[in-house]
């Protein structure tokens, strides 16, 4: 039976320094940029580190808010919020430009990722920063989220995003990271989450529910304790349920 191309994405350059074990399990990253981690001497060596693994880079904006890891909702004016973007995003694209690459998709980080999804003001904000990339650029969105058909609707190429370490809502929204059941942190637990996303197009919520869930990309953080595991152990699992994981 023919395999079917499943993207696995991690969120990197944040300091963890786990990228040399984990961009070979994985097709695509999100760096850090600048607003809530991240400086010039990290994107440049998480890019150099991609690249030779073959992963595709996108870029990782977030509220400038390093104090809170851009994981708080920030009181930020339009103007300053769309600057904040586009320094983050061109600082990134400098680095890349320099290396003669181009950047394939952006994904806003955190608190910025679930505001924008939910918050069509918001949203509205976020996508007029990015417009000079939608021509260009894929725009990961949480996928089934009121951002998924308004970028859609703004002309903008989006990849629908689920999450393989994180639970979810009956409304579809993620678990808030302050809960105790936010994360999956069991390697078999994260499987069958994704093998129940990917194959029946369907996620179980925390209450038990199933919901419709269609994915292009699912995350997993390279922040969660159990990344590497996680993504070892899929990698191992996943063609074994006609899943490529490379192209």
């Amino acid at each position: 039976m023919a395999k079917t191309y499943l993207d696995i994405n991690c969120d990197v350059g944040e300091g963890v320094g786990n990228e040399p074990n984990i961009f070979p399990f994985i097709a695509s990253c999100n760096i850090a940029c600048g607003g809530h981690t991240g400086n010039v001497r990290t994107m440049e060596r998480t890019v150099r580190l991609a690249q030779a693994h073959g992963v595709s880079m996108g870029a990782h904006p977030s509220y400038p808010d390093r104090h809170h890891f851009g994981r708080k909702r920030m009181d930020i004016t339009p103007t300053a919020l769309q600057h904040a973007i586009r320094e983050q995003i061109g600082q990134l694209e400098a680095i890349m430009q320099q290396q003669g690459l181009t950047m394939n998709h952006i994904k806003p980080h955190g608190a910025l990722y679930n505001d924008v999804a939910h918050n069509r003001e918001l949203a509205l904000v976020f996508l007029e920063a990015i417009t000079a990339y939608k021509s260009h650029l894929a725009l990961y969105v949480l996928s089934g989220s009121p951002l998924e058909a308004l970028a859609l609707k703004k002309g903008f190429t989006i990849k629908r995003e689920a999450f393989a370490d994180r639970n979810y809502r009956s409304d579809g929204s993620l678990v808030p990271r302050g809960k105790h059941n936010a994360l999956i942190k069991n390697p078999k637990a994260v499987l069958a989450h994704v093998l129940r996303m990917a194959q029946e197009k369907l996620v179980l919520t925390v209450d038990g529910n199933h919901r419709p869930l269609q994915a292009d990309t699912y995350c997993v953080h390279g922040d969660t304790p159990s990344a590497l595991k996680i993504l070892m152990y899929l990698n191992q699992e996943l063609p074994k349920h006609n899943f490529l994981l490379k192209q």
